[in-house]
């Protein structure tokens, strides 16, 4: 039997007080994880960010995006992966892109408890052989795969639903309008976790967290 997947809530926010603010909503609304943005964050110092997540006290994906991939970080490659070093012990997965240079990638993952090691394109949805390879390449490297596609066409959708059914421990997501019914799909084919919206997504198509909730709860049912 599948288990029932995680949902997260990613946290976009700018300041302290309002990252707490969602946090406190999400929780409120018996999320399973939240995802902290750090690459949102306007002050993006470690010791502050390791008090920020003591004060969430929730399970914690940290996630500092890379501009390539969507993300908002504005300092070099250094800085952004050496945040995610400072502050890996204080949650329980650290988000790192597969494209991430080698040396900075594996000083990330060794510093983590576990690791989702992802891959973004915003613009289009590589052929399902490229998507294929992606995957086997980031489930050497991590606890969880994950990809975020933007599809062109119902095919493109139906290839990552493909990938996530021939791998375990993987997210697949397409995104967009077209690709939203992927993030609650997903999870009848293995995903062990899906992303939900609170006050706007952090990813185009994203559903809210009471809608994506009540979906999977109630797909999860009629599957049993």
């Amino acid at each position: 039997m599948i288990p029932k997947p995680l949902i997260c809530v990613p946290i976009f926010q700018k300041d302290r007080r309002n990252v707490l603010k969602i946090a406190e909503k999400a929780i409120k609304m018996d999320v399973d994880i939240l995802e902290l943005r750090i690459d949102a964050l306007l002050d993006p110092d470690p010791q502050k960010i390791v008090h920020l997540m003591e004060e969430i006290n929730f399970p914690l994906i940290a996630t500092n995006r890379m501009r390539e991939e969507g993300g908002h970080f504005r300092g070099s490659e250094d800085e952004r992966t050496r945040i995610l070093i400072e502050t890996a012990e204080h949650v329980d997965y650290v988000d790192i892109e597969l494209q991430t240079d080698e040396k900075l990638r594996s000083k990330v993952i060794n510093a983590s408890k576990s690791t989702i090691i992802s891959f973004h394109d915003f613009q289009r949805t590589p052929p399902l052989k490229e998507l294929l390879k992606i995957v086997e390449n980031e489930k050497k490297l991590g606890t969880i795969a994950k990809f975020a596609v933007m599809p062109q066409d119902m095919q493109d959708t139906l290839n990552v639903l493909q990938v996530v059914n021939q791998f375990d421990n993987t997210i697949g997501i397409a995104m967009g309008k077209i690709g939203r019914y992927t993030r609650v799909l997903a999870p009848l084919f293995g995903s062990p976790l899906t992303y939900a919206a609170l006050n706007g997504g952090s990813a185009p198509g994203q559903l809210n967290l009471a809608e994506t909730k009540q979906i999977i709860d109630k797909l999860m049912v009629e599957r049993d």
